[in-house]
C-alpha cells in the first residue's frame, strides 16, 4: 500500500471521537447520538455516515464486504471499498460467511450473521419522527418522553386510508423496549433480521451528524397493532429464475427480449452461491442456532 494518508483516511483523534460516539449508542441501543460528522471525498446522501464508522473501526486483520441494495458491484459498493482499500490495504471479499464488517445500502444479507462479525447501515434520514416533526429540539424531547404518538397516528393514518400500514421501507422499529428508531432504509423483509440478531450492526448518517446501534441479543419489534400486524413483503409462488431460490427478497424484473416478468436474488452474493432452490437458512450459522446455541 502506497502511504498518503494516515491509516483508514482519518487522523486518530477523529477516529476517537467516533468510536466514542459508537459506545454510546451500543450502550443505549436505539439512541442517536450526534457526532461531528467529517468532510468525506464522496458527496453527502452517498454513504457518509457508514463509511466513517467503517474507517473507524476497521483494522489490519479485517475481511470487508460492501454491497449496495443487495450488490456487490454497483459503482458505489465499489467506490467505497476502492476508498477503504486504499487507505488501509484490507482484504475484501463478496462472501457474506468471510466478511469480519460489512457496509450495506438498503439490504441486510440473506445468510444470517454471526457473533464476531459486524454490520454498517447507511442511513439518509435518521429521526424516526422527522415526518410529522421537523424540529430537532422537539423530537430530542419526544425521545426523552418517549411520546412516540405521532409515530402510531401516522400508521394509524395509513391504515385509515388503506387498510394497511404503506411503509415501504424504514418501518420503525421499538429498540430494547423503549426507543423507537428508524432502521435505516431497507425492507420490511430485514426488519426482523435486526431482532435477537448474534452480530452487532451499526448505523451511521453522515448528513444529518448522528450515529446509533442495535448490540447483539437485543430486541427490536416493528410498531404494529393486534388487529394488523406487521407484514412482511410476500413472494408467494415465487423463486429466482437463476438459482431457484425462495424464501429471500426477490428483485421483479422484465426480460427485454421477451417481455416476461421474472424474479431474481436481490442479494447477488447470495445468489450466486446457494445451491439450487435451498432457503436463507442453511449452512453452519443456521445450523448452529438449530442445533441449540443460546441467544443471550
Amino acid at each position: 500500500m502506497q502511504q498518503r494518508y494516515n491509516y483508514a483516511f482519518f487522523d486518530e483523534a477523529s477516529k476517537r471521537e467516533i468510536r466514542r460516539a459508537l459506545i454510546k449508542g451500543v450502550s443505549i441501543p436505539g439512541y442517536q447520538v450526534p457526532f461531528a460528522s467529517r468532510e468525506m471525498p464522496i458527496g453527502r446522501g452517498w454513504g457518509t455516515g457508514g463509511l466513517q464508522i467503517t474507517l473507524a473501526i476497521i483494522g489490519p486483520d479485517d475481511t470487508l464486504k460492501v454491497i449496495d441494495q443487495g450488490s456487490d458491484d454497483s459503482v458505489n459498493a465499489v467506490n467505497i471499498k476502492k476508498l477503504v482499500v486504499d487507505t488501509t490495504d484490507v482484504e475484501v471479499t463478496d462472501d457474506t460467511e468471510e466478511a469480519t464488517l460489512i457496509q450495506s445500502r438498503h439490504r441486510i444479507p440473506e445468510r444470517p450473521l454471526d457473533d464476531g462479525q459486524i454490520l454498517v447501515l447507511q442511513v439518509p434520514t435518521p429521526e424516526p419522527l422527522r415526518s410529522f416533526e421537523p424540529s430537532e429540539a422537539a423530537t430530542k424531547r419526544l425521545h426523552a418522553e418517549a411520546d412516540y404518538t405521532g409515530a402510531w397516528l401516522e400508521l394509524f393514518d395509513q391504515i385509515v386510508r388503506y387498510d394497511a400500514t404503506t411503509t415501504g421501507a424504514d418501518h420503525p422499529v421499538l429498540v430494547n423496549g423503549r426507543y423507537v428508531m428508524a432502521p435505516s432504509p431497507i425492507p420490511r423483509f430485514d426488519n426482523l433480521k435486526l431482532n435477537q440478531a448474534r452480530h452487532l450492526t451499526l448505523l451511521g448518517a453522515g448528513r444529518e451528524k448522528k450515529i446509533y446501534a442495535v448490540p447483539p441479543f437485543t430486541d427490536v419489534v416493528p410498531l404494529d397493532f393486534e388487529d394488523y400486524p406487521f407484514a412482511v413483503e410476500r413472494f408467494d409462488g415465487k423463486r429466482c429464475r437463476r438459482c431457484g431460490a425462495t424464501g429471500v427478497y426477490l428483485d421483479e424484473l422484465v426480460d427485454e427480449a421477451t417481455g416476461e416478468t421474472y424474479y431474481q436474488c436481490n442479494d447477488t452474493s447470495w445468489c450466486a452461491r446457494v445451491p439450487n432452490g435451498d432457503s436463507p437458512h442453511v449452512g453452519h450459522r443456521a445450523q448452529r442456532r438449530e442445533e441449540g446455541a443460546p441467544h443471550a
